[in-house]
């Protein structure tokens, strides 16, 4: 008889971010997102200049969880999921730890997406949600073995989740995903008419 078995397997972790850290409130983590967002001139001028739909933080602010406590709450939430997500996936750490790279706002208005991208130089990537409205675009991931299918026919529509090409993932408010960084995924259009909101970060190994 036959023996197939899944080799090389991708992990995605999702849980709930108050499963660990501190108790963050949403309303507020929201509010905050939003004024720094108001507030960053600077932010505003890159996302502008870079043809970026709505606004990040990504190129102008590199110390939120210094700035503001409630990122700092975040912060030691989000090393704890992390910590978990190591532990599933395995790492040999050789006494080292995975540590906090960047962490960055998006705010993705009505129309605007985040085109595909991985995340270089680090181990661990992933984003905590703040504002899901209505319609608001899932996370699109991507077979990493997509450029080497070469000649296979496409998948049917109902494969099996683990044999598809893409994978679209529906967050809700207070999930937090995570993924190790070389997987590629993307943002699709915005249908929602408020504003998505949303936390990524990168974790380092140091």
């Amino acid at each position: 008889m036959a023996q197939i078995s899944s080799l090389f397997v991708t992990r995605l972790y999702r849980a709930r971010l108050s499963e660990f850290g501190p108790k963050i409130d949403a309303g507020e983590l929201e509010n905050s997102c939003l004024v720094i967002a108001e507030d960053d001139e600077a932010g505003q001028d890159w996302c502008e200049a870079n043809g970026y739909p709505g606004y990040t933080s990504y190129a102008s602010l590199t110390d939120l969880p210094w700035r503001f406590p409630i990122f700092a709450d975040l912060v030691k939430a989000l090393d704890a999921h992390v910590a978990a997500f190591a532990e599933d996936l395995e790492f040999d750490l050789d006494g080292r730890s995975l540590v906090l790279e960047d962490l960055w706002i998006n705010i993705l208005p009505e129309g605007g997406t985040h085109s595909s991208h991985l995340h270089p130089h680090s181990v661990i990537s992933g984003t905590t949600y703040v504002a899901m409205p209505e319609g608001a675009s899932a996370l699109k991931l991507e077979d990493p073995r997509s450029g080497r299918l070469m000649a296979a026919p496409p998948r049917r529509k109902n494969a099996r989740e683990e044999l598809r090409t893409f994978v679209y993932v529906q967050p809700q408010v207070g999930d937090v995903l995570l993924w190790e960084s070389w997987l590629r995924h993307e943002v699709p259009l915005n249908m929602a008419e408020d504003e998505r909101i949303s936390v990524s970060f990168n974790y380092k190994w140091a």
